[in-house]
């Protein structure tokens, strides 16, 4: 049995369905999870990460646990939940971390913690998700224009659909257990190329209006807590040497290269329509 939490997210949606489809037993945790939403067979258990006590049905039988980082669990103790794991023998735990670790953006703690476990553990670290271009849809659909800050800077960010497979390769094989993968996309791409790509893919101009990083700060406070804002323009506006590292994990795992921004979004162009 394989647990995968955040389970309806970005990456833990089509983990489930590529874990299933490959026949391993799942069992999907999230706070609102419904089995009608899942693929045939897989279980599903709702659970706050930030109570571990809720996760341990869900750990009951389990061999491996995809644990995702995410604010609920920088509220959370991980050493209860890894705790958990321990009770339940689970024996192989992988972290959805950040690539902002590395940069000392994001804390370190919760690497630290399963890497501390006893568990034998494998960390993702992904830089940022094509998925995060889901934010200029009603622009897109209303005006056909993006507004964004740092509109040339470039950054490789990666399909979460490619973190769901490498993360489905990670928990259902040995010879990962102590590895750390830093998963980006092929290329560096910038949010003017971002919105180009979008309007590629619907067939006509897309506008690209960029925003002063003042601007962008406004507008992210208003879903974003405040040192999530400050650390995501960091990365936006003035990235490391490492932050724009093109990485070869994706494709040495997956064997294949990685999928582009123009790829994702080909795919989700109903979404900007």
């Amino acid at each position: 049995m394989i647990v995968v939490t955040g389970a309806t997210g970005n990456v833990g949606r089509p983990l489930v369905q590529a874990l299933a489809a490959a026949g391993e037993p799942v069992t999907a945790v999230s706070r609102q999870v419904a089995t009608a939403d899942l693929p045939a067979g897989v279980r599903a258990v709702p659970a706050d990460l930030a109570a571990p006590a809720d996760l341990k049905p869900a750990l009951h039988g389990a061999e491996a646990l995809f644990l995702l980082l995410t604010g609920e669990l920088l509220a959370a103790d991980p050493n209860e939940i890894l705790a958990a794991a321990r009770d339940a023998e689970v024996r192989r735990v992988v972290l959805l971390s950040s690539q902002g670790v590395v940069s000392h953006r994001y804390p370190p703690q919760i690497e630290e913690a399963v890497t501390a476990s006893g568990l034998e553990w494998t960390v993702l670290r992904p830089s940022g998700y094509h998925t995060n271009a889901f934010a200029w849809a009603e622009t897109v659909r209303g005006t056909r224009a993006v507004s964004a800050p740092f509109g040339d800077v470039g950054l490789p960010f990666v399909d979460p659909a490619d973190v769901a497979e490498v993360a489905a390769v990670t928990l259902r094989h040995d010879g990962h257990g102590g590895a750390t993968y830093e998963l980006t996309g092929p290329e560096l791409i910038t949010p003017r190329r971002q919105a180009a790509a979008i309007g590629d893919a619907l067939g006509e101009p897309v506008r690209f209006a960029e925003l002063s990083p003042a601007e962008a700060r406004a507008q992210m406070l208003q879903f974003m807590p405040e040192p999530a804002v400050t650390a995501t323009l960091g990365i936006l506006g003035a990235p490391t040497p490492a932050e724009q590292r093109v990485s070869p994990d994706v494709e040495r795992l997956l064997g294949r290269a990685p999928r582009t921004f123009a790829d994702w979004a080909a795919r989700h162009v109903a979404a900007f329509r």
